[in-house]
């Protein structure tokens, strides 16, 4: 089988990508019905802050705790706790659209749920893929995830919401994610996981350990590995410079500078996706690069340029195109990134340093996320995404020259 496909090969692996492919396109439907229905309630730029914030706020309290249960609990009983939360707050939201009565706070509340949830579903998935296959089709399986993401979550998801948004109204948005959810908890129930290697006392003494102890041993081993410190350090002022921007101000650039509504805008997310799915493929057809960290941090970096083109243009189609160059280059940047954290990290702490990952790189989302209404506010869209698009590069330059990340890689070859 070509490389990208191999670990179709195993029946528990494709059952775990059915049930993440219908989750994230579920997520992307209730991104784009939830900016709409912010609008619909007289929303601004703030108001989407708020509600965006609060997501964020939800996924970086909870994300330290949802590490340790991935290293703790059985993680598809993890995953399956995650879906069924998610349906019911979703569901929530629904109801109250439907029935007139919903108001931002319920949906900056309801956002704080799910992204809640969303703190404990990718530390468990990160945790369960390499024991469901073997090291050598780990980069093509994390290349099929950020093949998904993109289409499912920026792409097919948000498509369904703008026509449902567009001919109905958000509340129809808020069922169709609540039904994706529901579908995405299906498969999740028919994989079959082997029982754990350690012994008897062995867990046992897992048990008495405390939570914190664990975390400790996490932070510790982020601390002392440069790589990794070098990675989130990064990350953290990459999350702070173009996440706001992204989430909060593009839909208004698309509506007052090009004169779109959600159809525009889904278009844009699309282009987002579809980008993201081919700089997938592409990474993911290939052998891991023997410059891996380098590779990684210039994709990042200097994928980020076209942001530029979100603020200054009026063209959706210009938007587009820039759009998809920027989803390419970072999803292709994850897919090496999510096989480095499985291949260079010790079994058993995956789940807590896939949970730091999430905590350090998205410590200052929710403070992006508030940022970035008010500063679109003060100083313009235009000027917001151009400051957003040109700085990640300098970044990227810096991590790999301070870290001397090029004499790492070298040292550490990861040649399957």
């Amino acid at each position: 089988m070509p490389r990208a496909l191999r670990p179709f090969r195993h029946r528990d692996y494709r059952l775990l990508v059915a049930s993440m492919a219908a989750s994230l396109f579920a997520s992307g439907v209730w991104l784009l019905a939830i900016v709409w229905q912010v609008i619909a309630l007289g929303g601004g730029p703030t108001a989407l802050s708020a509600v965006s914030a609060s997501a964020s706020a939800g996924l970086l309290v909870s994300v330290l705790i949802g590490g340790v249960a991935a290293d703790r609990l059985p993680r598809r009983t993890v995953l399956i706790t995650v879906e069924v939360v998610r349906i019911v707050a979703a569901s929530a939201a629904t109801a109250l659209a439907l029935s007139g009565l919903l108001t931002v706070w319920h949906l900056a509340a309801l956002a704080f749920v799910i992204g809640s949830a969303e703190a404990f579903y990718f530390p468990a998935y990160s945790a369960l893929l390499p024991t469901l296959l073997p090291a050598g089709e780990l980069l093509a399986a994390n290349g099929v995830e950020q093949t998904l993401r993109p289409v499912a979550m920026q792409a097919a998801g948000p498509a369904l919401a703008g026509v449902l948004v567009g001919a109905f109204v958000p509340g129809a948005g808020l069922l169709a994610a609540t039904a994706g959810y529901a579908l995405a908890l299906l498969p999740l129930l028919w994989i079959r996981i082997a029982p754990p290697t350690g012994t008897v006392t062995d867990e046992a003494e897992e048990t008495r350990r405390s939570v914190l102890a664990d975390l400790r041993e996490g932070f510790a081993y982020l601390v002392r590995t440069g790589w990794l410190f070098a990675s989130l350090a990064f990350a953290l002022l990459y999350v702070l410079l173009i996440i706001g921007p992204i989430e909060v101000l593009l839909p208004f650039a698309v509506r007052d500078r090009a004169d779109g509504g959600p159809a525009g805008y889904a278009v844009v997310l699309a282009a987002y996706g579809v980008g993201g799915a081919l700089g997938s493929i592409a990474v993911a057809s290939r052998r891991l690069p023997r410059r891996y960290l380098s590779t990684m941090l210039v994709l990042w970096g200097a994928g980020a340029l076209p942001l530029m083109v979100l603020g200054l243009t009026t063209r959706i189609w210009l938007m587009a195109a820039a759009a998809f160059l920027v989803g390419a280059t970072g999803a292709g940047a994850m897919v090496i990134w999510g096989t480095l954290l499985q291949r260079r990290v010790p079994a058993h702490l995956l789940g807590r340093v896939s949970s730091l990952d999430f905590f350090v790189s998205l410590a200052l989302m929710p403070v992006s996320m508030a940022l970035a209404g008010p500063v679109g506010d003060a100083v313009g869209i235009p000027t917001t995404f151009v400051v957003a698009g040109a700085l990640p590069v300098v970044l990227a330059v810096a991590a790999i020259a301070l870290w001397r990340l090029h004499r790492d890689e070298v040292a550490h070859p990861l040649t399957t």
